[in-house]
């Protein structure tokens, strides 16, 4: 569902959210997207398990959880950091992926970093028997596929088409069905350069960038100004941003307006890709840190 901004912008620049967090209830955005074909690869290959990777408070953790259970498969969450091991019930992201029957494997950040390595992957087949194996954020050529259906025939009127990006499979699928006179730019929410290597393996277009400067300071990262302006625009939009990805996209995409990055009567395309489940652990960090919340309900 698009969602036209009733905001008043400079230069007659409209601006417009397309709502992939009301896909589903708990799968929404780019994680429903990845998926779809993914899931159907494991049942067609017969596979019983799916083993992915994530953090504390992955989006895509708790989503192939639900998404298993709901399939009838068994699931496997590998995550980054073996402290976790015994801090599940103050987690909401891992206590609902528990909930739903993801098994769980802690592992040290140095081994996470071998997720990609053939011999752990192999010791992971010893551990646990044979899997589908879905990477960390979901993205592959199958999750690329699911990504270049976001954008529909209706969606040709936009100039610019805006999200946040992670591991970069969104993003790719999105240049990939995107029309020549469309511009996609891509907001990380990590810090680095490095995000336009991985986006040119999955295309092959030249009409997208990367923009660098609203990450916040890394992944997870979030300060009292983006904190305020999530709750500012819940509060004029009743639109829910999550504050890792969506929520810093936003700010980077009303920041440039202000700037005048956008050419008079832009017409300008947001993509929401979800991850709201994640405000409940940011607003438990926040609160240790005695910061403002999230004020937004979920």
């Amino acid at each position: 569902m698009n969602q036209e901004l009733q905001i008043q912008f400079p230069n007659s620049i409209s601006v417009t959210i397309k709502r992939e967090d009301l896909l589903h209830p708990v799968v929404s955005g780019n994680k429903f997207r990845k998926l779809k074909y993914n899931l159907l690869q494991a049942k067609a290959e017969n596979k019983k398990t799916l083993l992915t990777f994530g953090g504390a408070f992955s989006n895509h953790i708790a989503a192939v959880a639900f998404a298993a259970q709901e399939q009838g498969l068994q699931s496997i969450g590998i995550i980054r950091g073996d402290e976790l091991g015994d801090k599940i019930e103050s987690n909401p992201t891992l206590q609902f992926a528990q909930e739903c029957g993801m098994q769980f494997q802690f592992v040290s950040r140095d081994e996470y970093r071998l997720k990609k390595e053939a011999s752990f992957l192999e010791k992971l087949k010893q551990e646990f028997g044979e899997f589908y194996l879905v990477p960390e954020g979901g993205t592959n050529e199958l999750a690329i596929k699911g990504c270049q259906e976001i954008l529909i025939p209706e969606d040709s009127k936009f100039d610019y088409i805006c999200c946040a990006v992670g591991t970069g499979g969104t993003i790719s699928g999105i240049i990939n069905s995107a029309l020549p006179h469309q511009k996609v730019l891509g907001f990380p929410a990590l810090k680095g350069d490095f995000l336009k290597d991985e986006i040119r393996i999955f295309v092959q277009n030249e009409n997208w960038d990367v923009i660098t400067d609203y990450h916040f300071g890394g992944y997870g990262k979030v300060n009292e100004d983006l904190i305020r302006f999530i709750n500012q625009f819940y509060m004029e939009n009743q639109i829910p941003l999550d504050p890792v990805y969506t929520g810093k996209m936003v700010f980077g995409v009303m920041d440039l307006i202000q700037k005048n990055y956008f050419p008079a009567h832009s017409n300008i395309l947001l993509i929401h890709t979800g991850g709201l489940q994640g405000i409940f652990g940011m607003n438990a960090k926040l609160k240790k840190k005695q910061l403002s919340t999230i004020n937004i309900d979920v």
